[in-house]
């Protein structure tokens, strides 16, 4: 139950060493937002999850993501304008919940941010295998796609995007700036298209009658509640809801990546609840609005593949414009890997930082002010996964370590409003504790619709972190040698306006109710 205070985190950030720059205002923040939350969803987990889960209902999945999405978002909102610095649900766990919580939910951010990308890097493959083909260039399959040996395409992005990483964070929010309102133009001229092609009988029925998971009686593959006795054991009906909404909750996960990028925004207390809320915002609207149009310009049973959208044109005809949406995707599944890849270097910069990893890979480059040996380090070992693993199972890992982390979030707040209450803070979550306790249900209820294979690989990966922890970690760790940063260099004046600044602010907002 060890933890680090907020004001020795606040502290250790301010070090010239392993200080980050703050160059993201609200638009940019928010288009990082964006960039990295329109992506997947639409372009890929779209298919895969309306043909194998929900079918046309797939709409009503999204809309219970967002829901919860919203929820959690408050929490979120509450931590990262109070402790504005990099890691996200790791440093929140840190200073609420102790040090052992804190590197577990590190770890299962590990498993969620990259096997996200490498998820959402197989959908680019696959875009763009099809983008070449209208031109006449065939990919291999043996080369490129979910079937493929290795998905040389998928690796050559990660790669190519981490040097683009490693460049910093200012290069990477024009190119993420740029690839974001292509994406959104080509998701506005899909639905202008395809609306003229629905056909209502896709529609029909909404909700597929409920069916027994795994024909072959694979219990793996039965949701970790329908196994417990707890749920129905079914895919499509309620419980395909449910599970659809476990796998394309992924989608929504843009916040929680803005989150570990707090220290590098520009008047924290202020950007992120903007941004964050926006976010949710402009992603719940066109994740419906794309989910119902898809499933209406094809049966929801033909879906089942990594490039829906421009499967659905194709199906209806209006081949001139898969080109259009083609570029679209591949800039939307761009910027979803690129910022994905950002936001698991900022985690573990914290988790450096704090010595639970090796104090090496908290250098931070002197001029580009990016943690380029982080960068490195997790864009060769995202591209090996991307490789080796397929993409259902890269997107069902992601999500349940993404639900895993949300929950400790919301604990966290409870938590830190006990043991802190005079705490200044920036933004301060409504209803608590009731707010968070509803998210914390929902999370629950999403991530035990989740199949039991999955849950198997999760407690594996976790057994493996907690006794990486045992052996490293407990003995190394600052908390434990007792090098707090309190003595540590002050900083910047920017810095201070990190940490001292956020008195004058929140100090007002915080007797906001």
């Amino acid at each position: 139950m060890r933890n680090k205070s907020i004001e020795a985190t606040i502290q250790d950030a301010a070090s010239p060493e392993t200080r980050l720059a703050r160059a993201l205002g609200p638009l940019q923040l928010t288009l990082m937002g964006i960039g990295v939350t329109i992506g997947a969803g639409i372009f890929v987990l779209t298919g895969t999850a309306a043909a194998n889960y929900a079918g046309p209902s797939i709409a009503l999945s999204y809309t219970i993501g967002a829901v919860a999405t919203a929820l959690v978002a408050l929490c979120y909102m509450e931590f990262a304008s109070t402790v504005p610095v990099a890691g996200s649900a790791y440093t929140f766990a840190y200073v609420s919940l102790g040090e052992l919580v804190a590197w577990l939910i590190g770890w299962d951010l590990i498993l969620d941010m990259t096997m996200g990308a490498g998820a959402v890097a197989s959908g680019w493959s696959q875009y763009v295998t099809d983008f070449l083909a209208t031109f006449g260039i065939h990919i291999p399959a043996s080369v490129s796609g979910p079937d493929a040996a290795v998905n040389i395409p998928a690796v050559l992005v990660i790669l190519v995007l981490t040097a683009i990483l490693a460049s910093g964070v200012r290069t990477t929010s024009r190119i993420n700036t740029v690839m974001t309102m292509v994406k959104l133009a080509a998701i506005v001229i899909f639905l202008v298209i395809g609306v003229t092609h629905v056909d209502a009988a896709n529609w029909s029925p909404f909700i597929p009658a409920s069916q027994p998971v795994g024909g072959d009686g694979d219990m793996w593959e039965q949701p970790l509640l329908g196994w417990a006795g707890l749920g129905a054991d079914a895919t499509f009906g309620m419980a395909g809801i449910l599970t659809g909404g476990a796998i394309v909750f992924g989608a929504y996960s843009g916040f929680d990546i803005m989150a570990s990028n707090a220290e590098e925004a520009k008047r924290p207390q202020r950007t992120l609840p903007i941004a964050l809320l926006s976010t949710v915002a402009v992603c719940a609207v066109l994740y419906v609005a794309v989910a119902l149009t898809v499933t209406g310009m094809q049966h929801y049973s033909e879906l089942d593949n990594a490039a829906p959208i421009t499967g659905a044109l194709k199906a209806a005809g209006a081949d001139w414009a898969v080109r259009i949406v083609g570029i679209g995707a591949i800039c939307g599944l761009t910027t979803v890997v690129m910022i994905m890849l950002l936001g698991q270097s900022r985690v573990f910069l914290a988790m450096s930082r704090d010595r639970l990893l090796p104090e090496w890979f908290s250098h931070v480059h002197p001029v580009t002010r990016s943690p380029r040996r982080i960068t490195w380090t997790l864009g060769l070992m995202v591209a090996f996964m991307t490789a080796v693993l397929p993409i259902g199972d890269l997107a069902e890992l992601g999500n349940i370590g993404m639900l895993t982390s949300f929950i400790v979030v919301c604990v966290g707040v409870v938590y830190l409003r006990r043991s802190r209450p005079d705490l200044p803070r920036g933004f301060r979550t409504p209803w608590v504790p009731a707010v968070p306790a509803v998210a914390v249900l929902l999370c629950l209820l999403l991530v035990g619709n989740l199949p039991l294979i999955t849950w198997a690989r999760f407690l594996g990966w976790m057994a493996a972190g907690l006794l990486i922890y045992l052996c490293w970690g407990r003995r190394h760790s600052k908390v434990a040698t007792g090098e707090l940063a309190a003595g540590g260099t002050p900083g910047t004046a920017e810095d201070h306006d990190m940490a001292g600044g956020r008195g004058a602010s929140s100090r007002g907002a915080s007797s906001a109710p």
